[in-house]
């Protein structure tokens, strides 16, 4: 299977919002923020420093992984979700490697990631990748039990 990364297009959108509402329901709820960020990409993300891309095998979408603006040389690694149909591909490691590459490409200092630890395949992919665990800033997502981060300046 070849994996190939694209950008945003707003007419992409749905395919975002399908496949991270399809996750965050297996596992958790949707809460507002997600809400918001799912359905309004353009405005919660783009429109504030961020980017989203894609991952297609041929010309079909199958991911996606969202670079978030926090703060100055701050970017979230967010809204990472694969179709179900391509789960155990390799296609999410493919994702959250582009994701940190394209953050590197931007001159990010440091990316942040939360999840929850019930994840463990993708903590598990974190780690692999370069991610280590801080201390957990509560309050962006009720279902967050573990930050990580990529500090690109050590």
């Amino acid at each position: 299977m070849e994996l190939q990364i694209i950008d945003y297009q707003p007419e992409y959108q749905p395919y975002f919002e399908k496949f991270n509402k399809a996750w965050l329901e297996e596992y958790f709820t949707v809460e507002p923020l997600d809400k918001w960020v799912l359905e309004q990409p353009d405005e919660a993300i783009i429109n504030k420093g961020g980017k989203i891309y894609f991952v297609t095998s041929g010309t079909t979408i199958i991911g996606t992984v969202a670079l978030r603006f926090i703060e100055d040389d701050v970017y979230e690694l967010t809204k990472m979700a694969v179709d179900h149909a391509y789960r155990g591909t390799g296609a999410g490691q493919f994702l959250c490697r582009a994701g940190i590459e394209k953050a590197r490409e931007m001159g990010v200092k440091k990316l942040i990631l939360y999840s929850n630890r019930v994840l463990e395949n993708a903590i598990h992919i974190y780690h692999k990748l370069g991610f280590t665990e801080i201390p957990l800033l509560p309050g962006t997502y009720g279902r967050a039990d573990i930050m990580m981060e990529i500090n690109f300046e050590h």
